[in-house]
């Protein structure tokens, strides 16, 4: 794949730690070889995507500037990457996939991704999974904070 997408989203505006700005891209569609069936490995299936990237108050409210949030037309470039070069044969490794995209390519603090094989069998609209992502970071507990301070030092966030 291309180099990492590095979006401009800077640190959120003071005080809005809890507030979260939600990209989204809904039936994002294409085909791609996936599944563990014989019939589906070789032949591209239709799959459809639904995806939602939380962002910390991006400043592009306040900016009007692309820079300061995800591209989600940069994010449809990379799916439709994604869905050409992936080998993955579940669609929970797949969705998996493209949520660690979201949060490391992009920079997304929460994601939801759905992906679903519409018309796998005759009976339902479609099959698949849906799956949440939180970036991970660990924050200090507070008996570390207090023997941190208790000893001079002062913690850093990581």
């Amino acid at each position: 794949m291309n180099a990492p997408y590095r979006p401009a989203v800077r640190d959120p505006l003071p005080g809005s730690e809890t507030a979260m700005d939600i990209i989204f891209i809904d039936g994002f569609r294409g085909r791609t070889v996936i599944g563990i069936n014989d019939d589906e490995l070789e032949t591209p299936q239709p799959v459809r995507i639904d995806l939602a990237a939380g962002v910390p108050r991006a400043l592009a409210c306040h900016t009007d500037d692309i820079g300061d949030t995800i591209d989600y037309g940069v994010v449809r470039a990379a799916l439709a990457e994604f869905l050409r070069e992936h080998r993955y044969q579940l669609l929970e490794a797949f969705a998996e996939a493209v949520a660690a995209l979201l949060l490391d390519r992009f920079g997304a603090h929460w994601v939801r991704v759905a992906v679903t094989k519409p018309g796998k069998y005759d009976d339902v609209d479609g099959v698949g999974t849906i799956i949440e992502r939180r970036r991970s970071h660990s924050p200090r507990r507070p008996a570390e904070v207090l023997h941190l301070l208790g000893t001079g030092l002062v913690p850093h966030r990581d």
